[in-house]
């Protein structure tokens, strides 16, 4: 498992990069996508969407099940990877590298775990 130093992550296995004060970016930790399995489509937000944290702004299906993605933060979506549209497993092969959504105007952050306390919670 990856657990890059530089994010912060939620308890329900988003990460999170900080852009500025009030903007960053949203996708799923390794721990998730080693969880669901193979990824074969997602459902992205829109951008001009409202997001609020700990509801889920976005799902994804994998061989297994679909998933809710929830937000870690309060805002709105600024920026969508659409990428992922045509290339969901990209979510499995660089995790860290495949964001989903870029946030800004950030008011609210759920508790945002760091690297090493994220890789204890993993364990538990």
């Amino acid at each position: 498992m990856n657990f890059p130093a530089e994010l912060k992550y939620s308890k329900s296995h988003e990460w999170i990069k900080m852009i500025d004060d009030t903007t960053a970016l949203v996708g799923i930790t390794d721990f998730a996508q080693s969880e669901l399995g193979d990824l074969v489509f997602i459902n992205l937000p829109a951008e001009g969407d409202t997001v609020t944290k700990e509801e889920a702004f976005c799902d994804v299906e994998s061989v297994k099940a679909v998933s809710d993605v929830m937000s870690p933060v309060t805002g709105v979506v600024a920026e969508v990877n659409t990428e992922l549209e045509d290339e969901p497993q990209k979510l499995n092969e660089a995790p860290y590298e495949a964001w989903i959504a870029k946030i800004s105007d950030i008011t609210d952050f759920e508790e945002l775990l760091d690297a090493a306390a994220y890789e204890a919670f993993t364990k538990e």
